[in-house]
């Protein structure tokens, strides 16, 4: 199994003894092998682990319409790692499973067949993003304290980027929160929200404008200057933490919090971008082969005018059509994957073609969740249902980590910059 590393290192980053403040895919071929030496085994043991373990928990949740909380994360975190599931991104080194791109691919796919599978493998977002972004950015004492405790699932995080209008959504370079240097550090002011997983997270990365461009801070929750308010209530429940208004009025921190370069915020955004992107569409995938599946199902055991659902054309329609869409979103994951670990994760390739798997995939998977939905009829909107919750938790998917609408843009521009015409009107060929 390929392992390349995730990205070029910021130039204060070292390697610690352990060896793994380099990229988190760096120098993990040995381990990996040695791991997972097969990764269609793990994926079996992984969607084995999500059967006996994860989805009694995930139903007692929506049937109680209770939010995901640590107590339930620590809990779970704990069964994955006897099960030997625990941390497919997480270095061997610091007892993880150390895959690269390609591998993570099938086993967060099989992971991502519970809507609180990847969580409980520690693989969910942000922290998976973040784990990429640090492993890159930070020294290695930053790694020590905020990277290595998170790979090991002993903490959360929260990445603070959107803001209220009119400051960042969609368009990062509008941030308006604000860093200005003072003796010994930085002092923070400015609103964000829908920060995900900010209650009870460990620390924030902290994007703000400083003069010349925008820095990233590391932000410790207990920082005086840092408030989460209140929980936003959004559709989806199975994030820890939930989406949060968070506030930073006058607080300071040390030059240390500088999360690389001053001034390089958006650059190092990049790092993040293409693997927790991929991530997403590998986890909801396997929600979408769930849910395909439970359908098939039931239209055989259902039936009308006389006959099983499943022998209407009209039903086996929406199963091929389904069928489809989770063949293509599939194929597309996992040759973007191999992009990933082939050129990097912020090569231009990488955020192309992640860019392009998120937008198909999103809407991909709504479309297999809506056909489910019509194939159980007025079960499938009932809210204790499973599948009328995966749909509802999967309309964030066309939003977060970058809108169907936004990708599309930078898909078409970079597609176009790519064929400029040689002549200015020369006739099309």
């Amino acid at each position: 199994m390929s392992t390349a590393p995730v990205a070029a290192p910021h130039a204060g980053n070292g390697t610690t003894p352990d060896g793994t403040t380099a990229g988190i895919a760096a120098g993990t071929a040995a381990g990996a092998a040695a791991g997972a030496a097969d990764v269609g085994e793990l994926a079996r043991r992984t969607l084995a682990f999500v059967r006996d373990e994860v989805l009694p928990v995930e139903r007692e949740l929506i049937v109680a319409g209770r939010h995901m909380d640590d107590d339930v994360r620590v809990g779970l975190q704990r069964a994955a790692r006897a099960a030997g599931v625990f941390g497919p991104l997480t270095p061997v080194a610091l007892g993880g499973l150390g895959l690269d791109n390609a591998g993570l691919a099938e086993v967060l796919e099989a992971a991502g067949t519970s809507l609180i599978g990847p969580i409980a493998v520690n693989c969910a977002a942000p922290d998976d993003g973040n784990m990429h972004l640090l492993a890159d950015v930070a020294t290695p004492s930053q790694a020590e304290r905020y990277l290595h405790p998170l790979l090991r699932g002993e903490t959360r995080s929260a990445i603070a980027l959107t803001e209220p209008a009119p400051g960042a959504g969609s368009d990062p370079s509008m941030v308006r929160t604000t860093a200005a240097q003072v003796d010994g550090g930085w002092v923070i002011d400015g609103a964000k929200h829908f920060i995900t997983g900010a209650e009870g997270a460990a620390f924030t990365i902290c994007i703000a404008r400083t003069e010349g461009g925008t820095t990233m801070f590391l932000v410790d929750q207990d920082n005086p200057g840092l408030t989460v308010g209140r929980r936003m209530p959004t559709l989806d429940h199975s994030a820890p933490g939930g989406h949060c208004e968070v506030t930073f009025a006058d607080c300071f921190v040390t030059d240390e919090a500088v999360l690389g370069d001053v001034g390089a915020g958006l650059r190092y955004a990049q790092v993040r971008l293409a693997p927790a992107r991929l991530a997403f569409c590998m986890s909801w995938l396997g929600i979408a082969v769930r849910a395909h599946g439970m359908a098939a199902e039931w239209i055989q055991r259902r039936s009308s005018f006389g006959r099983p659902i499943s022998e209407h054309g009209m039903a086996q329609a929406h199963v091929a059509d389904n069928e489809i869409d989770i063949a293509a979103a599939r194929a597309l994951v996992r040759s973007v994957a191999r992009v990933l670990d082939e050129q990097g994760v912020a090569s231009s390739a990488a955020r192309h073609g992640a860019a392009i798997a998120k937008t198909f995939v999103a809407e991909a998977v709504w479309r297999v969740l809506d056909r489910v939905v019509q194939l159980y009829g007025g079960l499938g909107i009932c809210e204790d249902h499973l599948v009328a919750r995966f749909l509802v938790e999967a309309r964030g998917f066309r939003i977060y980590e970058g809108s169907s609408e936004v990708l599309r843009t930078s898909i078409a521009k970079r597609v176009l910059r790519a064929h400029q015409p040689a002549t200015i009107g020369e006739e099309t060929r």
